[in-house]
């Protein structure tokens, strides 16, 4: 499951429940990375998602980006699946309560799982991350923006996050922004209130020993993905296992081979 990653073809699912994959043990989680590249959608099975996923894929205007969206809802229904014993097309979506404002659009769920399995999906250019716990946890990718657009997102940051950019060099700002960004986004994804919460109002920062200190209750972690990307997890609580690897899915993988192995605690 490890190694470099394969270009996704061919036909994406299978009909059958995939076999079993154990859940991540609570103070652990698991991590998975899909990339996709721009290829013909012709091995990819849209009848597998539901209604509101194939709607949204088809708002999409660009055929590459049809693509990527299907790609890693399919992959995501494929690894919820293995881990609940579920066929990928029976996988049902549900919301938990806002934070915000209390409304039906907060953590997304899988309705009627007989075991808790926290996730989180993010995709972003050609990489497809997902992350699963057995506690509350988001994920987030991002491409590397040039200096404008880096510019753009450290005016939206907390006080002290714009503090640590403004501090660098130029030259390393843009690389600085994306990681501290996705370390943002993928906390607020754990909160359940995506980016409807004041990017401001909370500092996540760079985990420099001697900055602020991040959310309480929570973890983050850099994700190490492909060069010109940064990537983040935020998970509720304390980690008590090692620093969790990113396993890489291939084509074999989520066309129904043999499960992928489930990461060492």
């Amino acid at each position: 499951m490890s190694g470099s990653p394969a270009p996704a073809s061919g036909t994406l699912l299978h009909a059958a429940a995939p076999p079993g994959l154990a859940l991540p043990r609570p103070g652990s989680l698991d991590l998975w990375l899909l990339r996709v590249p721009d290829v013909r959608g012709a091995g990819l099975d849209p009848t597998v998602l539901d209604a509101t996923e194939r709607r949204r894929a088809a708002e999409l205007a660009h055929g590459g980006d049809r693509i990527r969206f299907t790609a890693a809802h399919l992959a995501l229904r494929r690894l919820l699946g293995t881990y609940l014993g579920t066929r990928p097309q029976d996988i049902r979506y549900g919301r938990e309560t806002c934070p915000c404002c209390g409304g039906p659009h907060g953590r997304p769920t899988v309705l009627g799982a007989t075991r808790e399995l926290h996730f989180s999906l993010s995709h972003r250019g050609d990489l497809v991350l997902m992350g699963t716990a057995v506690a509350p946890i988001g994920v987030d990718v991002d491409l590397i923006a040039d200096p404008a657009g880096a510019a753009e997102l450290a005016a939206m940051l907390h006080p002290a996050e714009r503090a640590e950019i403004e501090a660098l060099p130029p030259m390393r700002r843009p690389r600085a922004l994306a990681r501290l960004w996705t370390r943002k986004e993928a906390y607020l994804k754990g909160l359940g209130t995506g980016l409807g919460r004041d990017p401001a109002a909370d500092y996540v920062g760079s985990g420099q020993p001697d900055g602020p200190y991040p959310p309480a209750g929570w973890t983050l972690l850099d994700v190490p993905v492909d060069r010109g990307y940064a990537a983040a997890v935020a998970v509720h609580g304390r980690l008590t296992a090692p620093v969790p690897r990113v396993n890489r899915l291939s084509d074999h993988d989520i066309r129904g081979g043999p499960p992928p192995e489930a990461p060492e605690p």
